[in-house]
């Protein structure tokens, strides 16, 4: 199966990827992962993204495209893939259809801004060891130390709410137009957040129609 995880930054799509990436036993590709990989390895895509990263450039599409392609030609997505990051505007998703690249089913998960800032906003980091957790859903056993290691736990800058809304904001603008992209296609599958992450998986499982 080859899907999109579609949702707002703090929709949780990393973490169900991880978990489908299991069930289905097909792999997450994380542009930023396989970006850095390639630079690593020195493939041709590779070297020309450097070229713009060392110039402190964006890498363009059609470069990010190359080498998702090259990933995906390798045997572990013989038998499908989870997209993780990537596409992230209709360009991006346009350009991936010319290169021949297809999904399955593209998977959105909704989730109400307001609910995004509050589990953000309530995010914590040891700054010692990185060790994470969340004042309501995952707290310390003393509040402001980290269990691990006594160290102090901080909030990053990433997840202040004001940073937050401006990343939904983008998010609004740019991505989520994709929603209506993949509609048009008739592969849009659209989940509901639910109360907890095992509960979002059984939902995206039965929009897939695969068995939880």
């Amino acid at each position: 199966m080859k899907l999109i995880l579609l949702g707002a930054p703090g929709a949780g799509k990393g973490t169900q990827a991880e978990i489908l990436k299991k069930k289905l036993e097909i792999p997450t590709i994380s542009t930023g992962n396989i970006l850095r990989a390639a630079v690593k390895n020195g493939t041709p895509t590779g070297l020309k993204a450097k070229e713009y990263m060392d110039a402190g450039k964006l890498v363009p599409d059609e470069v990010i495209i190359g080498i998702i392609n090259d990933r995906l030609q390798e045997p572990d997505c013989a038998n499908g893939y989870i997209l993780d990051g990537v596409p992230r505007t209709i360009a991006q998703a346009e350009a991936m259809e010319q290169a021949g690249i297809s999904f399955d089913a593209v998977v959105a998960i909704e989730i109400p801004d307001e609910k995004i800032v509050a589990r953000m906003g309530g995010r914590r980091v040891c700054e010692h060891c990185g060790a994470s957790y969340h004042i309501v859903n995952i707290p310390p056993k003393t509040e402001g130390v980290c269990d691990v290691c006594g160290g102090k736990l901080v909030q990053r800058k990433d997840d202040d709410p004001e940073t937050v809304r401006d990343r939904l904001e983008v998010y609004h603008r740019e991505t989520e137009p994709l929603k209506g992209f993949y509609e048009a296609r008739g592969i849009l599958k659209t989940v509901e957040d639910q109360s907890t992450v095992d509960g979002t998986t059984q939902a995206i499982l039965r929009a897939l129609g695969v068995d939880a």
